[in-house]
């Protein structure tokens, strides 16, 4: 039967479970963007110093990727409801290729930035269209809980993103900052292998999704793909980068940013509440809270997680002296706690005990980086980033598990990438809050007023993690169906 399955000559009934010739291309292809979300933290030193840039522009290859990611993941993540996961996983892991080879070969940091956000673009597809999979194959198998998928992915997405520094640390050591580029052209090819090889051409589909153009069915209406939301899609992408340019270097002379920031947020409430086919449904989120609340859970989380990597790494580098190298592998401590929470918790059910958990070490996590300094001893700054990995292992276990349960099976693909869409936010407010903590240089007194920051996000977590019962009701049903 298991060679039957590896040769692909016929698909697996029911009764067999989960299609496992799909995990390989779903988590490969999903930690393609925690990867290169991550790897790029040891080296914004490194490029501003190739480039003469300080890092109030350098960190525009931390936001580029997210401006692209927050924007792409809610769009492709409708094309994949409506088209099917094929053929946007292979479209967008190729355009990865393409846009690390960019990223290899730039001579200016504009061209960097551009190939950050192609990466970005690129990379907001896999996660939505295992998402889909999932789903499809939890209702194929009549599975409705696939929590050891899920935890798979949850698994290889934190680990990858707690490694990404680590590796990204040796790559440069090897071979210099366009490494960590270079890397996703091999990656986008094993992807690309493997989702031409393994994905199937029409793949079944969750419950009440939209059917694709000339298929029959009892309503005509259903015959047509949703079209994109043009209009809604442009006012998001203009609230963000007004917001984010303001934000990166505020300044009394820019002014109009924000001030277009809220005409753009303005106009974009007044379109999503309006349009047949909107970009994000607001109506369909204001009549599903729970769901409300875990992105904003997820939001507030990764402020704090992102803000940790990136800022403490830049300190590591610039504060304490060490090099790319040496900051990744004092990071690593952090990579293999990550990984042992996510395997350890994964398949538990208790998704309200991970979300409190996770938020009271991450303000543990955020008081120990008052107590570095320059002079601290290596031992300390390795212990430091040990309640960081437990934190980030058991907040995205929680907010993923937390949208497979309350987001519409109709919609999931959709759903996952608005997840990635505030998982993203938050990465983008770090940038922020890193440019301005950090205006000339990663300080120490710099590094400090970050964690201050950091500890109010953790602390509002907590607080929106503590008196939600809806979590404790999904964890009880979720143990009725094992």
């Amino acid at each position: 039967m298991l060679a039957r399955l590896r040769s692909g000559r016929r698909r697996p009934s029911p009764e067999e479970g989960f299609n496992r010739r799909l995990i390989a291309p779903m988590v490969l292809g999903s930690v393609l963007n925690p990867i290169n979300s991550s790897m790029i933290a040891v080296a914004l030193v490194p490029v501003g110093a190739a480039f003469g840039a300080p890092p109030a522009e350098t960190a525009w290859l931390v936001a580029a990727l997210y401006l692209a990611t927050a924007v792409g993941q809610p769009v492709i993540g409708q094309l994949v409801d409506t088209y099917g996961p094929r053929r946007l996983y292979l479209a967008g892991t190729a355009l990865v290729g393409i846009a690390g080879l960019l990223g290899a070969l730039a001579p200016s940091l504009g061209l960097l930035i551009t190939a950050r956000v192609l990466l970005g673009l690129g990379t907001s597809a896999a996660y939505p269209a295992a998402m889909h999979l999932t789903r499809s194959e939890a209702e194929r198998t009549g599975r409705s809980s696939p929590t050891g998928v899920l935890t798979v992915l949850a698994v290889a997405n934190q680990t990858v993103a707690v490694v990404g520094p680590t590796l990204g640390g040796l790559l440069i050591g090897v071979g210099g900052w366009r490494t960590v580029f270079a890397v996703n052209v091999p990656l986008a090819l094993a992807c690309l292998a493997l989702g031409a090889a393994r994905l199937p051409t029409t793949a079944p589909r969750p419950a009440g999704t939209a059917r694709p153009a000339g298929t029959a069915g009892p309503d005509h209406r259903d015959a047509r793909p949703d079209r994109l939301d043009h209009v809604g899609i442009a006012l998001f992408a203009v609230l963000l980068l007004a917001l984010m340019l303001f934000l990166m270097k505020p300044s009394p002379a820019l002014w109009y940013l924000p001030v277009l920031a809220v005409l753009a947020a303005t106009g974009f409430a007044v379109r999503e509440s309006r349009a047949r086919t909107a970009f994000i449904d607001l109506r369909a989120l204001s009549r599903n809270r729970p769901l409300v609340a875990t992105y904003l859970r997820q939001l507030l989380g990764y402020t704090a997680i992102y803000a940790f990597l990136y800022g403490y790494t830049q300190w590591l580098e610039e504060g304490r002296g060490l090099s790319a190298a040496s900051a990744g592998l004092v990071l690593l401590p952090l990579s293999l706690t990550a990984l042992a929470v996510s395997g350890l918790t994964g398949r538990s059910p208790a998704v309200r005990a991970k979300l409190l958990v996770g938020s009271t070490v991450q303000i543990a996590a955020c008081g120990a980086l008052l107590l570095v300094d320059g002079g601290s001893p290596v031992v300390l700054l390795i212990a430091v980033g040990v309640p960081a990995g437990i934190s980030q292992g058991l907040i995205g276990l929680g907010t993923q598990t937390s949208l497979y349960h309350q987001a519409n099976p109709a919609s999931i693909a959709s759903a996952a990438g608005l997840l990635r869409t505030f998982m993203y936010l938050g990465a983008m407010a770090a940038s922020a809050a890193n440019a301005a903590f950090f205006p000339h240089g990663a300080t120490t007194a710099g590094l400090h007023h970050l964690a201050l920051f950091m500890l109010g996000g953790a602390a509002l977590l907590f607080l929106l993690t503590l008196p939600d019962r809806t979590l404790v009701r999904m964890t009880d049903q979720s143990q009725k169906r094992s």
